[in-house]
């Protein structure tokens, strides 16, 4: 059901890849709410994956970014400031890699290359696009930016690497400039701590199965979906959060507030059953 809640607004939507994404699910969300946007990924995410389609679903149009570089930032901003003959009203920045994490490196024997790909792709991206957004006077006053981060910036998640150390970066750079943007545009930074969530990167990450079965007996509320991750966004870049600002919003069921749940005790407890049968 549609409420009209980005009716007439314009954005930006980074990292769609296919209908897994979470950026794909915020897109047809945007667009059934009356946005208009451009997509954007880097042109190998462009190739291998299925943005042209949902690009000819939203009337949006592709435009290739490598979000570490300026220059490209700089002419997704021109490019779609020329589309819509003027600012644009929200920007999502669903981006985020991590060598170490594919590779299966461990933290304590980490790639030092890979680490500095890793903060360059999921946080200083951020930065950069920021920068670039407020040189060019891009963003409307009142506008949204949400970028998604994950719990692992806060506590420690086995498996999760460096990635951890770039979401506590990139919500740092959330508040560090929605301070500035809010100050002197008026323009509210947030990020979204989303459930884990099967996505095709996610997918890729060994042990992802075992982690999402942890959050959601963990959480009161269930693992949050990637649609329903989408619908939080929507709320995001509407009207009805024009003082929300600089916050890093759990979107998890519940689980960021949780010590131990009935659930994940009974699953331990049962452990210790199995090994007493096993034994």
């Amino acid at each position: 059901m549609a409420y009209n809640l980005l009716s007439g607004k314009k954005g930006i939507i980074f990292g769609a890849l296919n209908e897994k994404s979470i950026a794909w699910q915020v897109a047809e969300k945007a667009f059934e709410e009356g946005a208009q946007f451009t997509l954007t990924n880097t042109p190998a995410a462009i190739r291998f994956g299925t943005i042209n389609e949902l690009a000819e679903t939203c009337n949006a149009e592709v435009i290739p970014v490598d979000a570490t570089r300026v220059d490209h930032l700089e002419k997704l901003i021109d490019r779609t400031m020329e589309i819509f003959d003027g600012q644009i009203d929200f920007v999502l920045h669903s981006i985020g890699m991590s060598f170490n994490v594919r590779k299966g490196l461990t933290y304590e024997d980490v790639n030092y290359d890979f680490f500095q790909k890793t903060l360059d792709i999921s946080a200083l991206s951020f930065h950069k696009l920021l920068k670039v957004a407020k040189q060019r006077d891009a963003i409307k006053e009142w506008g949204s930016v949400v970028a998604l981060s994950y719990v692992a910036a806060q506590k420690t998640l086995y498996r999760y690497n460096d990635m951890a150390d770039a979401k506590a970066i990139l919500e740092s750079i959330a508040r560090s400039f929605g301070y500035i943007y809010g100050r002197d545009k008026k323009i509210r930074i947030n990020t979204i701590s989303q459930s884990p969530t099967k996505t095709t990167a996610g997918s890729g990450v060994k042990g992802i199965d075992g982690l999402i079965d942890f959050t959601e007996r963990m959480s009161p509320l269930g693992n949050a979906t990637a649609e329903e991750c989408a619908n939080y966004c929507i709320t995001l870049f509407s009207d009805l959060t024009r003082k929300v600002t600089m916050q890093n919003l759990f979107h998890d069921g519940g689980f960021s507030s949780m010590g131990m749940s009935l659930a994940a005790m009974e699953q331990y407890n049962k452990s210790f059953d199995d090994d007493l049968i096993e034994d």
